[in-house]
């Protein structure tokens, strides 16, 4: 048999530094505003909205508490349920079922993921486009076989 010797325990102070190792205390950088980057508004999305969920695009850190909580404060709605998943490109998708009392169509139109105005305007910027690159064919009396309203593509 071999003896074991044991040290006496003695006094362990507490340390007392002379500076901090960090200068700042961390900060959290998960706000409610972090925490949604966009709605999704795709036809899958869309379809979704029928089902009275919505999909948003989030930040990869946050849980399902954090998005709850975020959606709850910004729209000022109630969550019935919270799924998450991520996607190849590395970007989370929640989908967020809404309480029965609220309707997702009409929070879609709220916070603009369908937009309730006509597309006009697109539409005659487009027409207008196109028309001043068609070139208009200026008669010439050696082209008497050309009518002077022709378009050239």
């Amino acid at each position: 048999m071999s003896p074991t010797f044991q040290q006496p325990k003695t006094l362990q102070l507490q340390r007392q530094p002379k500076y901090c190792w960090k200068s700042a205390p961390r900060r959290n950088e998960l706000n409610h505003y972090t925490i949604i980057k966009f709605p999704l508004t795709t036809e899958s999305a869309m379809k979704k909205i029928e089902d009275n969920t919505v999909v948003l695009t989030v930040v990869v850190k946050a849980n399902k508490h954090q998005i709850k909580q975020a959606v709850k404060k910004l729209y000022d709605i109630d969550v019935a349920k919270v799924s998450t998943l991520i996607r190849s490109d590395v970007e989370k998708k929640a989908y967020i079922q809404l309480a029965p009392d609220y309707d997702a169509l009409d929070v879609a139109k709220k916070t603009g993921i369908i937009s309730t105005k006509s597309s006009w305007p697109t539409l005659n910027i487009c027409i207008s486009f196109h028309q001043k690159k068609k070139k208009e064919i200026v008669p010439n009396p050696s082209h008497h076989h050309l009518s002077p309203g022709l378009f050239l593509p």
